[in-house]
């Protein structure tokens, strides 16, 4: 499909603040808030500054499962979310328990998630198109080699390994990516967003990173300067914080993409604790139109600060690996 007729992104944004106000009105109806608004800063803007987690959304799966063919977000009641969750727990304890992983090379769940006990909100995160799937890759984005050295850290699980660059940027300690950096993982899951007039700085407990978002309309940087986490721009659409990053490195273009994909993200507070968080990805030479993941962020405790992600200190593995290869090596010349 070309994309002639494809959503807009204009219409996508319009489709996205709709799903979003969606989601607030559920939440707010289910909630004692009454009559809540929006808080502002002392500078009138929306207050979204604190800090958030995203840890109850753990293993919920970014596309609609297959066994839920035919359904939207729309048709899923609350009763059918608490169905599909106590299933989801089901599963992931029966996983925990077997046989499969004491000879599995991949770490055991339960070193993973930081509980056994999924408390998801949502039965899957897209939210466009309706049907809950990721679009389909262009021709182009499947003949695209894959970008060495990116934020995945199951990209190379068998080696070989022959130096540092064969492991991902993640591994090193250097960056989740984005939106990788506020996805939950089981832990380091809380983000702290900050508020000025003019620049609004989110940042991540994992790896310990932030980004700077300058919310004076000035243009992107040229396209000759790519960054591992993109070139972000900020601005107000009424309550919504809308956030545009582009400029990615090819590594940490997120999803896959090409390094000229378009990220847009909408913050949006939802209720006196909750903020809805709205991604969407625009690459016509990696997906066939536009697409949407939403997850909501849960304001903790401001006692629960953000420590320092100390990522380098202790951290052996990049030696082990390294050192274990060789041994490996030198084992199976000596039994040539």
């Amino acid at each position: 499909m070309d994309r002639t007729g494809v959503v807009s992104l204009a219409i996508l944004a319009a489709l996205s603040t709709a799903v979003g106000a969606g989601l607030a009105r559920a939440e707010n109806e289910a909630s004692d808030a009454g009559d809540w608004v929006v808080p502002r800063t002392s500078w009138g803007d929306p207050n979204l500054a604190g800090i958030y987690s995203n840890d109850d959304e753990t293993g919920t799966p970014m596309e609609r499962p297959a066994e839920y063919e035919g359904l939207t977000l729309a048709d899923v009641t609350p009763e059918k979310v608490a169905e599909i969750v106590a299933e989801r727990n089901r599963r992931f304890n029966a996983q925990v328990n077997s046989e499969a992983w004491r000879t599995s090379i991949s770490p055991p769940p339960h070193l993973i998630f930081d509980t056994f006990d999924r408390r998801n909100k949502r039965p899957w995160l897209v939210t466009d198109p309706i049907d809950g799937r990721i679009p389909a890759r262009t021709a182009a984005a499947e003949a695209r080699p894959r970008a060495t050295g990116g934020t995945s850290t199951n990209a190379n699980p068998r080696g070989p390994f022959n130096g540092y660059r064969d492991m991902g940027l993640y591994d090193r300690c250097i960056t989740r990516g984005i939106p990788n950096s506020m996805m939950p993982a089981g832990y380091g899951s809380r983000y702290e967003i900050v508020q000025s007039p003019d620049t609004v700085a989110i940042r991540y407990e994992m790896i310990h990173e932030a980004r700077v978002v300058p919310l004076d309309r000035r243009p992107h940087v040229p396209a000759s300067i790519r960054q591992y986490l993109g070139d972000a721009r900020g601005w107000w659409e009424g309550d919504t914080l809308v956030v545009e990053t582009t400029n990615f490195r090819a590594e940490t273009a997120p999803q896959r993409a090409s390094e000229n994909v378009t990220m847009t993200e909408r913050f949006t507070r939802t209720g006196p604790d909750s903020v809805e968080w709205t991604v969407s990805f625009d690459d016509p030479t990696t997906w066939e139109r536009p697409w949407t993941f939403s997850m909501p962020l849960a304001q903790v405790d401001h006692t629960q600060l953000i420590y320092e992600y100390a990522c380098h200190e202790g951290n052996l593995a990049m030696r082990n690996i390294l050192s274990g290869a060789r041994a490996a090596e030198a084992a199976a010349a000596g039994a040539r």
